[in-house]
């Protein structure tokens, strides 16, 4: 908790100049806002009583005073209303960015078990209101302890037995208001928690929005969805519910200390204890009493969505990365490819099983090699293993005779490319997606990586040819098409290792010819590992591995396990040609 409480302030390191600047603006403000009722005071005590020599010259002087302070006072506010707001966000953007790196070092494993709306929520929503507690808090502090402490002295200087009538009812109402601000407080961590699982409905509806029509399951999409809104609403309700038992009680304690005042006052003007003056004066004040309650209260809740905003913050910046570089890791050289799995095994958490045990596999640099077995036997999760997307359990994997622990990530995936049955597009244009293998390519190499990859042609006749906009996830394009973009990408990365991961299986026939021939150019002289359904993609490997649950069952050319009339022909006979 210490750690959490040094981390929160650490954020105003960069900006303490600009903190502290609006914190005197504040100050000034508040300041200002207690001296203009007691020249108030003056002109009603003296001026008008009759008590100076020349009173129409007093008052010009005291009114061109009130205007200076006045305009004193609004440029104070101005600077830190503005500056202060800005050095918030500048604050949150800190934060976001923070973030935001945080969830790129992160494992496959932390996004297996994470939603991405509730995700998208902690670097949305949490931060925007964190934004405004580190803004509003120091300043309404400063502003309120200055008015409500300045009035106190004042008050009490102007007379004691009315400045006590007056704090007699700060304690009750100070009671009050933190019996309903403990309630705010739980309603409002139940309403982080809902507006995430909002944020992950949409998400995961609008994900999929393909699949909702195709069913016409439109409205259990929105039953879905109301039944998550209408949870928010309930907390929100609440939350509203109670700040109205503040702000309205609050409000009647103001109301009972003005007719306490007026009552109070008006007794002791007939005894002669107190003048009219100095009642218009405590009336005044009663707003720089009472405001700075409001205020509070008000922060209150502010702190409190802020405070629920940084804990969840935290809660996802503590979370280590189970996947990261040893201190001493390698930067790889010249790759060759070899690979080597030594006694692996593997399971996704202690709770569970292995996955994979017992793999001992060598695979020499640019050997073809396939990867056949029954779904869900772990063929992905063996190619993951390599490029270190999930942790071993137990075991080692080496790469050109070196444990893939002892390379830095970046180092190594720079040295693997991937190609998924599932493309991955980003919004927006067919040279921006192909570039995404080398950030730094000229136009010439990504065009001739989209020849490579038989994806010149179609991109050519799209509207814009390499600048066309392609949409959110390539939803413009093809499967096929966004199959030869990702193909494209990985010519254009050139890694000396391949992972080919049911590349065609989602194609018509057609399409998988021309990717087939793709990966084919793709796979010439580097190591390649390929997961497939469909013979087509195995038939030629030199070399087939068939996983089963124990491991690596049998092993060979696809003539040579047809031979066998193992598990290989078995699968073949069961999926009559599609593995």
């Amino acid at each position: 908790m210490n750690y959490r409480i040094k981390k929160f302030f650490s954020y105003y390191r960069p900006y303490l100049g600009l903190f502290f600047s609006v914190l005197v603006c504040a100050f000034v403000s508040a300041g200002v806002t207690l001296v203009i009722p007691l020249c108030t005071r003056y002109i009603t005590k003296n001026v008008l009583a009759g008590n100076v020599a020349n009173p129409l010259k007093e008052i010009y002087q005291v009114g061109a005073l009130m205007i200076f302070l006045v305009i004193i006072q609004n440029a104070c506010n101005f600077y830190y209303d503005y500056r202060g707001h800005a050095m918030g966000a500048m604050m949150e953007n800190d934060m976001r960015r923070e973030l935001f790196q945080h969830y790129q070092k992160l494992s496959f494993s932390f996004y297996d078990e994470e939603k991405t709306g509730k995700l998208m929520s902690r670097i949305t929503n949490d931060l925007l209101l964190l934004s405004e507690l580190y803004h509003h808090g120091p300043e309404d502090y400063v502003v309120s302890l200055v008015k409500f402490f300045g009035a106190f002295v004042i008050l009490i200087n102007i007379n004691l037995k009315l400045a006590l009538v007056v704090f007699a009812f700060l304690p009750i109402m100070a009671l009050y208001s933190l019996y309903f601000n403990k309630k705010i407080n739980v309603a409002i961590r139940k309403n982080y928690d809902r507006i995430g699982d909002i944020n992950a409905q949409v998400e995961d509806s609008l994900s999929g929005i393909r699949v909702v029509k195709s069913f016409a399951n439109e409205k259990l999409e929105i039953k879905k969805f109301d039944y998550q809104n209408n949870r928010f609403l309930e907390s929100r309700k609440n939350i509203y519910r109670n700040e109205a038992y503040i702000y309205n009680g609050v409000n009647v304690f103001i109301h009972l200390i003005t007719v306490a005042l007026v009552v109070f006052g008006g007794v002791s003007i007939v005894k002669v204890s107190l003048d009219l003056a100095d009642l218009i004066t405590f009336l005044m004040y009663i707003s720089n009493l009472i405001e700075p309650v409001q205020k509070l209260n008000h922060m209150t809740v502010q702190f409190q969505e802020g405070i629920s905003g940084f804990q969840r913050f935290m809660d996802i910046l503590e979370i280590e990365p189970d996947i990261k570089d040893k201190p001493n890791a390698i930067e790889l050289q010249k790759v060759r490819g070899d690979i080597e799995f030594r006694d692996v095994g593997f399971k996704y958490n202690e709770d569970q099983g292995y996955v994979l045990k017992n793999i001992n596999l060598k695979v020499k640099a640019g050997e073809y090699v396939a990867l056949v077995g029954s779904s869900g036997v772990g063929k992905t999760t063996l190619c993951s293993l390599i490029p270190r997307f999930y942790e071993l359990s137990e075991g080692a994997i080496l790469l050109d005779g070196i444990d893939i622990k002892d390379i830095k990530l970046d180092s190594l995936r720079r040295n693997i490319g991937v190609v998924q049955q599932d493309v991955y597009l980003f919004s927006g244009t067919v040279l921006d997606n192909i570039r995404y293998g080398k950030p730094d390519a000229s136009k010439e190499e990504v065009i001739q990586a989209a020849k490579k990859a038989n994806a010149h042609e179609f991109i050519m006749n799209l509207p814009k040819g390499y600048d066309t906009d392609i949409g959110q996830r390539g939803i413009k394009l093809s499967g096929g098409q966004k199959q030869r973009l990702s193909i494209a990408r990985i010519f254009l990365k050139d890694p000396p290792i391949l992972i080919f991961d049911e590349a065609t299986s989602a194609l018509d026939n057609q399409s998988e010819r021309i990717v087939q021939s793709s990966l084919e150019e793709l796979a010439k002289d580097r190591t390649t590992f390929v997961i497939a359904h469909r013979l087509s993609t195995i038939r030629n490997a030199k070399r087939i591995i068939v996983l089963s649950d124990s491991g690596i069952e049998e092993e060979g050319n696809y003539e040579e396990l047809m031979r066998l009339n193992g598990s290989f022909a078995c699968l073949y006979k069961y999926s009559l040609g599609s593995l």
